[in-house]
């Protein structure tokens, strides 16, 4: 089943992780990797895998490049993987072992890292993520920010195995992702979505109140309590954002 799957990777910047998640992608024959403006090592590190095809494009959105990256691929089945993301050998097994349904995407668990520390808390546990589907029937949306597959009329199945998510590995990378993604959001909702100063301040409150003490956050630290800071700005942000957006 691997020959038949091809696998699509987004990357800027991504050379602290990024020769962990191709070794492990080694036994796939396409690799599709879509850089967008990457000023470290990414490159030269994809270079020296034989089966990786690399492409550059500016940034146009998370769906959108996605879609771009799909389209390049030869085969119709695709598995999408993060830059920080590392598949582990018993999931490639699984994916190898699978006998591809075309109406079935393919769910993969992922166990989610601060720094070096498994995070069960504050969203980061039980994430199930989208990956493996036939470009045939399912695509990725126009989103620019948090993009999905567009999953109607198909099934879902859960994959057994879990690859490692590298999320963050400090403060500063969780605020720099905070202003990314806040700001896509504002650009991508400006006039069609309202927002006001009460909206902005409301749920960031109830999403720090939802992080730290009902996800357990407050079980995990420091990082527990830094993540849920930041899932909570991260809420303010984008609606504050959004209405200077709509003001313009």
């Amino acid at each position: 089943m691997l020959g038949q799957i091809s696998v699509i990777i987004l990357t800027k910047n991504s050379e602290r992780h990024l020769e962990a998640v191709l070794d492990a992608l080694k036994r796939f024959q396409e690799v599709i990797i879509v850089d967008n403006g990457s000023k470290d090592n990414s490159l030269e590190i994809a270079q020296s895998f034989e089966n990786v095809k690399i492409f550059e494009r500016d940034f146009i959105g998370f769906g959108p490049l996605k879609r771009y990256a799909t389209s390049l691929t030869k085969n119709d089945w695709v598995l999408s993987i993060d830059s920080d993301e590392i598949v582990g050998s018993d999931l490639v097994d699984e994916i190898e072992r699978l006998e591809c349904d075309n109406h079935t995407v393919y769910a993969i668990q992922r166990d989610n890292y601060y720094k070096t520390k498994l995070m069960k808390c504050c969203t980061w546990d039980n994430d199930y993520v989208l990956r493996l589907f036939n470009k045939n029937f399912v695509s990725f949306n126009e989103k620019k920010v948090h993009e999905s597959l567009m999953v109607n009329d198909v099934s879902v199945v859960k994959l057994k195995h879990t690859m490692k998510h590298y999320t963050s590995q400090s403060i500063e990378e969780l605020i720099s992702k905070m202003q990314h993604y806040s700001t896509l959001y504002a650009q991508e909702h400006k006039g069609v979505k309202r927002s006001s100063v009460a909206k902005a301040v409301f749920r960031a409150f109830f999403a720090f109140m939802k992080s730290y003490f009902f996800q357990r956050g407050i079980a995990y630290g420091y990082e527990g309590l830094v993540i849920s800071v930041s899932n909570a700005n991260g809420v303010f942000y984008k609606y504050m954002k959004l209405l200077e957006e709509n003001k313009l």
